[in-house]
């Protein structure tokens, strides 16, 4: 398994010296998710500081952008990362879609599938495997002249992902993704009862090796060797959980693990700001369902433990104030992420 930072995109400088330190503290790569800042650049600035490094979007939005300039975008960092590159992408939500980027929203899963195939269509094109043609719902694609098809280049096996939680998005994975990005918010109930399974449907659909796609997983993880050390990053553990749990999009888990009620108790306080009950119903029960708490010494074998055999890449989620950690905190994070890798 690899082992990668999440991070959100910031200064040139903030990114590149971030990006030194993880590489020195013994990362495989960068994951950047795209909110108030587009990722590229950064990921430009972050590869020229160290270049031993992997880089993906997890996750770039797709219906924001046109599949060609998604194309055209991880056509080049792949190539200027020599072939360190990969391309996450996904869907949002609607009112996002609709009302911050003015674009198409119809069936997510279904739009989904045909930008992936769009997107491969492009690449194909530029790989000049054929005409640029692509006939689909929601993208039509039918003109690639040379002037305007990009250069080729030694990197060329450019990689798709998706975000994928429920059914229908699962399938599509297993249809057309390279890889699927898991939600951070997850059990291993649901990984092996409902991610796994749909992904598996459908890469039968397909006819395609469901082992074949990687799984990128994000890990909520609470390490410190006395409670009081924990006590923070579980503050945010759960702070995190209770945000997502209280969506009907991902609170089905609390239903498979018998928690039933909890997203309405969940949704209540998130519209009441009483994050202290909210912190009170996550027990240590539910939180150890959805998070690594360890002492820095247990970390990586709980983590090996939990996702050996299943994960890809592993992601350490809430790392926003990566480049602001003390250089000790820095080098346990190494030190995990060296045993990690060496298990895989």
């Amino acid at each position: 398994m690899e082992f990668d930072v999440m991070t959100r995109a910031t200064t040139w400088d903030n990114v590149a010296t971030l990006a030194r330190r993880v590489e020195g503290a013994g990362f495989s790569g960068m994951l950047f998710t795209e909110g108030h800042q587009v990722p590229w650049m950064n990921i430009a600035a972050a590869s020229l500081a160290a270049p031993s490094l992997h880089f993906s979007t997890g996750i770039a939005i797709a219906f924001a952008r046109s599949p060609m300039i998604t194309a055209e975008i991880a056509w080049e960092l792949a190539q200027n990362t020599k072939g360190k590159f990969r391309m996450g992408l996904g869907s949002q939500v609607k009112a996002h879609i609709v009302r911050r980027y003015a674009s198409t929203w119809d069936k997510p899963a279904a739009q989904m599938k045909d930008y992936v195939q769009a997107v491969k269509a492009c690449l194909s094109a530029f790989r000049r495997e054929g005409p640029l043609q692509h006939d689909g719902r929601y993208y039509k694609l039918s003109l690639l002249t040379e002037q305007w098809t990009p250069s080729r280049h030694d990197y060329e096996d450019v990689k798709v992902d998706i975000s994928a939680v429920g059914p229908l998005m699962l399938r599509v994975a297993g249809e057309v993704a390279d890889g699927v990005h898991v939600h951070p918010m997850h059990s291993m109930h649901y990984i092996k009862q409902r991610l796994l399974p749909g992904i598996a449907a459908g890469a039968a659909r397909a006819g395609r090796d469901a082992a074949s796609i990687d799984k990128i997983i994000p890990v909520i993880v609470a390490a410190g060797d006395t409670p009081e050390e924990r006590a923070q990053s579980i503050k945010e553990a759960k702070t995190t959980i209770a945000f997502y749990g209280a969506t009907p999009n991902y609170a089905f888990q609390f239903d498979d693990l018998g928690y039933t009620g909890l997203r309405d108790q969940l949704r209540d306080c998130l519209k009441t700001g009483d994050s202290a009950r909210a912190e009170t119903l996550l027990t240590e029960e539910i939180l150890d369902q959805f998070a690594v708490v360890a002492r820095w010494d247990d970390v990586a074998d709980r983590m090996i433990e939990r996702y050996k055999g299943i994960a890809s890449r592993l992601v350490i989620y809430l790392a926003s104030h990566w480049r602001e950690v003390d250089p000790k905190i820095l080098e346990r994070w190494g030190e995990v992420a060296r045993a990690v890798r060496k298990a895989a």
